[in-house]
This record gives C-alpha cells, sequence and structure tokens, in this order.
C-alpha cells in the first residue's frame, strides 16, 4: 500500500532560471514590467492542487505561504518567518531573492523596483479584493499601475501543466455534522433576508463542503471539494464544481436545492445575479468583485456567512473530535514508545514518519491532514520542515526530534507536536524547552472573559521566552476544522488577530523555538473554547485539551516550574494514562506509566 506522504521534491528538479527567462519573456510581450505570483490559488487555500502550484513551478519554493514579484531584472520571492530558513535551500540565490514579510509590503517593493509609469500584472483570480486594494493604496501617487490580467502568464509557459483535480466527493454524515445541510442553508439565508441581502458568493471549500455536508479528494490533506458556490436568500445553492465529482446516490443526497453547474459557467452566474450580493473582500477574488461590478450588480462587502459559524463547533462536531484525538493519541503514543526502544542511528526521519502513517492507518486514518514534519538536529530549526529523499537525515543520540502530524478521521482532524530528546538532551535545549513547555501550559490554563481575542492571549505563551531574550515567528495557534482543513480561518492565537474566541472553537496550543543549524523545540495540543465558571453576570471562557499525548519530561528543567504548572502536567499525564491505557497493549501501557510519573 502506498504512503500518504510522498518524499520527493515537488519543485525539484525544474530548470528554474529558464522558466524565469521565459516568463520575462511573455511580460514583455504582454507588454508588463512586473508580474505578481501568488502562493494562492483561486480559492486562497493552503494547500493546492498540483495545476496551481505555479509559485513552486517558477521558483522552486513550496512553502505555504507567500509570493514572488518578477521584473525584468529582479525575482523577490516574499517569505514570512516560518520560511526563512527554508527558502534559502529551495531556491536559486543567483536569479531570486528572499524578501522578508510582512516586513517588506509588495507596494513597497515595487515602488523601489519600478520607475512611474511602471505596469505590474496580477491574475485577478488569485487575489482577493481585500489583497489588491492594499496594493493599491500602497502604490497610490507613485505612478505604478495595477493592471489585472485576463489570462496568467506562468500558465502560458507552463508546457505541461496539470488538469485540474477532479476527487470523487462523498456524503459526510448528519450525525457527525450535527446538522442537517438543509437547516445550515435555511439557517444562513435568514441571515441574508434579515440584512437585506439576496445571495452570497462563497469562494472557500471548506465553507461550501461545511455548507453542503460533503466531504472530497481535489486536494491532499483537506477533505475538501473544490468550488464556488451561490447560496440565494430561500436557501439553494448553485455549485460550481466539476460534475463528474458526483455520483448519482451524493446528488440525491444533496436534493433539488442544490445545483451543480460546471465552475465555465461561474462568470455569467454572477454577471446575471439580481439584488444585493454580499462577498468577502478578504477571501473572494478580485475577479468576482469585477464581474459584478461590470453588471451592474449591488455587492455588499461582508465576511463569508459561514465562516464564523464552520468555527463554532457543535456537541457532535466536538464528540466527533474528541473521539478522533482519542484514537490518534493511541498512534502517537505507540509511536513515542516504539522510538524510546530503537538505536537512534537505526533510523532516519523518513523511517519515523513511514512507521507514524502505519500506526494511524491502524486507527482508521482517512489521510494525514498535513505532511508530517520529522525534523532531527538541525532540521528541527525549519519550521515547516518537509523531509525529502535528498534532506533525509539519521538521526543522532544527544539531538533533539521534532515530530508536528496530524491525521483526518471521518469523525475528526487532528495535529500534534513532541519534541524528544534522543538519549541525553543536549544541554542548551533545556532552558528554551522549559519556556515552551511553560507557555504552552499558560495558554492550557489561561481563562478569559467574552470579547477576548487571540492577540489579548498570545503573549502568554511567549513570556518565557522573552524573559531569555527569545521568542519565535509563527503565531501560537491557528483554528482547526471538524473533519475539515488542519488549518481554518478565521479565528487565530496571534498578535494579529482581533476576533474575539466564542465556545465551541478549536485552536491549537503550539508555541515554540528555533536555532538555526541546531535543534528546534514546538509542543502542541490542540484545545476547545468552553465556558467557565463565573460570577453572576459575568460570561468567562477557557480551555479544553483535546490531544491526548505524553510530554516528554527529560529536557525540563524542573526548578523552573511553579507548582502550578508542575500539577496542569501530572494532572494532564494522569489524564493520558487513564484514557489510553485501555486501548494499549501492555508494554506501550507500561512504557507511558513510567514516562508520565508525576513530576512533583
Amino acid at each position: 500500500m502506498s504512503g500518504f506522504q510522498s518524499f520527493d521534491d515537488p519543485a525539484g528538479g525544474g530548470d528554474h532560471p529558464a522558466r524565469l527567462s521565459a516568463l520575462r519573456v511573455r511580460m514583455a510581450a504582454d507588454g508588463l514590467d512586473a508580474f505578481i505570483v501568488p502562493r494562492a490559488d483561486a480559492h486562497q487555500g493552503e494547500y493546492v492542487a498540483e495545476a496551481d502550484a505555479r509559485l513552486a513551478w517558477l521558483t522552486g519554493f513550496t512553502g505555504s505561504a507567500g509570493f514572488a514579484i518578477v521584473t525584468a531584472d529582479q525575482a523577490g520571492v516574499f517569505i514570512d518567518g516560518r520560511y526563512r530558513v527554508q527558502v534559502k535551500s529551495q531556491i536559486d540565490l543567483s536569479h531570486f531573492t528572499p524578501v522578508p514579510w510582512p516586513e517588506t509590503k509588495p507596494s513597497d517593493w515595487l515602488r523601489d523596483a519600478l520607475p512611474s509609469g511602471g505596469k505590474a500584472g496580477f491574475d485577478p483570480w488569485l487575489h482577493t479584493r481585500k489583497e489588491i486594494e492594499a496594493m493599491g493604496k500602497g502604490l497610490a501617487d507613485s505612478g505604478i499601475e495595477l493592471i489585472a490580467l485576463d489570462a496568467n502568464p506562468v500558465d502560458a509557459i507552463w508546457p505541461d501543466r496539470p488538469a485540474p483535480p477532479v476527487g470523487r466527493a462523498r456524503v459526510h454524515d448528519d450525525a457527525l455534522a450535527g446538522e442537517s445541510s438543509e437547516r445550515k442553508r435555511q439557517r444562513l439565508a435568514g441571515e441574508l433576508r434579515e440584512n437585506g441581502q439576496t445571495a452570497a458568493f462563497l469562494s472557500l471549500p471548506d465553507s461550501i463542503s461545511w455548507l453542503l455536508n460533503i466531504r472530497g479528494t481535489d486536494v491532499p490533506k483537506n477533505p475538501i471539494v473544490q468550488g464556488f458556490a451561490i447560496l440565494s436568500d430561500d436557501g439553494h445553492v448553485t455549485l460550481f464544481s466539476d460534475p463528474g465529482k458526483f455520483d448519482d446516490g451524493l446528488r440525491a443526497q444533496l436534493g433539488n436545492e442544490v445545483t451543480i453547474l460546471h465552475p465555465r459557467e461561474l462568470a455569467d452566474a454572477l454577471q446575471s445575479l439580481s439584488g444585493t450580493v454580499r462577498i468577502d473582500p478578504a477571501t473572494a477574488p478580485e475577479a468576482a468583485f469585477r464581474l459584478l461590478e461590470k453588471a451592474g450588480t449591488r455587492t455588499i462587502p461582508a465576511p463569508d456567512p459561514a465562516i464564523l459559524p464552520k468555527a463554532r463547533k457543535n456537541p457532535a462536531e466536538l464528540k466527533g473530535m474528541r473521539a478522533a484525538h482519542l484514537r490518534d493519541g493511541v498512534a502517537m503514543t505507540r509511536l513515542l514508545a516504539w522510538l524510546d526502544g530503537q538505536d537512534p542511528a537505526s533510523l532516519t526521519e523518513i523511517d519515523v514518519v513511514r512507521k507514524l502513517e502505519a500506526l494511524r492507518r491502524e486507527e482508521g486514518i482517512i489521510d494525514i491532514s498535513f505532511d508530517t514534519i520529522s525534523g532531527a538536529g538541525p532540521n528541527g530549526a525549519i519550521v515547516h520542515y518537509r523531509v525529502t529523499e535528498s534532506t533525509n537525515r539519521r538521526l543522532a543520540a544527544g539531538e533533539l526530534l521534532l515530530i508536528d502530524s496530524g491525521g483526518q478521521y471521518e469523525d475528526g482532524t487532528t495535529d500534534i507536536t513532541r519534541t524528544i530528546p534522543l538519549g541525553e538532551p543536549p544541554q542548551e535545549a533545556i532552558a528554551p524547552y522549559t519556556a515552551v513547555l511553560r507557555g504552552m501550559i499558560a495558554i492550557s490554563r489561561t481563562r478569559f472573559p467574552s470579547g477576548v481575542a487571540g492577540a489579548h492571549i498570545d503573549a502568554l505563551a511567549r513570556q518565557f521566552l522573552w524573559a531569555e531574550g527569545l521568542d519565535y515567528d509563527h503565531g501560537t495557534g491557528h483554528g482547526v476544522g471538524a473533519a475539515l482543513c488542519v488549518h481554518e480561518g478565521p479565528v487565530r492565537i496571534s498578535r494579529v488577530s482581533d476576533l474575539p474566541l466564542e465556545s465551541g472553537m478549536i485552536l491549537s496550543n503550539e508555541p515554540g523555538y528555533y536555532r538555526e543549524g541546531a535543534f528546534g523545540i514546538r509542543i502542541e495540543n490542540l484545545v476547545a473554547v468552553t465556558e467557565t465558571e463565573a460570577e453572576p453576570g459575568r460570561e468567562m471562557l477557557g480551555f479544553e485539551t483535546l490531544t491526548l499525548c505524553p510530554i516528554d519530561t527529560r529536557p525540563i528543567d524542573r526548578a523552573a516550574l511553579s507548582r502550578d504548572e508542575t500539577d496542569w502536567l501530572d494532572r494532564y499525564h494522569a489524564r493520558v494514562r487513564r484514557e489510553l491505557s485501555p486501548l494499549l497493549d501492555k508494554d506501550t501501557r507500561d512504557w507511558l506509566h513510567r514516562v508520565t510519573v508525576p513530576i512533583s
């Protein structure tokens, strides 16, 4: 049986300088001085189909976020803090230049790169209205013109570009969804009517999949059906997705109130809409806005109507997530017990990935929820490291191994990170490991009033690292879907997130620390926002930890932990033992009891 994860380099082997040269020839023919190449597809997804992997094809960079801007003599690859190390190993630095982003805004870079009168092209299907408006504002008075193109010049020079995916779609059972698609559609349609809106345009596949209680196989790791949709104020949905994805049984399940049309019919459908159309400037393509505006249709910029209801998990979804995490905890605990009994030198990073996938298959995964990060020693410092045959490192005693992984189950989605010392932990890792653990515990224990956002609690996870003059260049937590995308908007624990946390939302809790060339540390559990006790008239919230797996205590400076922190860790490990032990074989159960002895 083939694995869910491959170890080839998806952008390797290509002659990226030649592709860059071909793009410049095409740009000159189109009268362009610059062209913007985003990582995103028309749905702004983190994972893109092979047909939409334009940034990787052109530059070699395979990270989940970023973009390139190409001019006649420059090619900047814009990357955030997660990819500062990775990008240098993937792109040809004699032809492409890493650009720190968001510290450097694309408009500022274009101002420096182009003269007044310069023309910068972009594909309006691959950028949101919010993104284009921000760039246009940044270019105001520069004399540089942003030009929406009818055809993407990268596609024009990509001779063997893959076809768009036509993955099989399936029903997501109402019992797991906790609400029928009809009730969801009527609930959201009622909101449209209350706001005087006749229709809403949906471009996020996870919103559409949630709304229709369907799941798909268009994009690896994310069980979504790619497409666009128009939700009418009477609850009818027109879904624009290749009809070949839907068999007769699924069509019958969707019923007569869901019409399936091919995506090539979307443009005409948008231009024929009447009344007032709700459309999200943060997620919908700029092209959709332009089609509606060309037809004279009144638009209301407002968030995707499914995005918050999807984020607030109902009791059935929470039940499914708990069940998925129980089975996932069995697989992870078996992996850690197995790893502890091996000679590190007998294993490679890929061996660990394959073993974990095999253990998860025994627990019923449908897919992994993202490519497993198995980073030994210095590879652990690459935040989103993806092991390939060429980077595969043999484990070595005295190093740290960072394993960040997750599974897609029928009833839930998991995401967990553990950092494991291979024998004695390196002395220089003990203080940052302890600081990372204390930050994770601080988030786990916190209580906060209704209205508090992710930005308000992000610092709780960082405070112990900050005290040592350390930090990490990624958010502390991302939203997680229920048997959907492992990275789900709009909720986050991040210094830039002002969205209030609400009961039922599920997030990751994953502070970290990375020392380039030496090691990486991250400890991650998933948590659900829950209501907690409060004085009369006040609503307080807290977190329920969903992840069940021991946390390695060997690299902890125990003297640095407070009594409350020690108590939390001991209670967590007692719960892990209690819930997992009945599901484990004797050897693994004995190992679990040894490694979760109370540290107090």
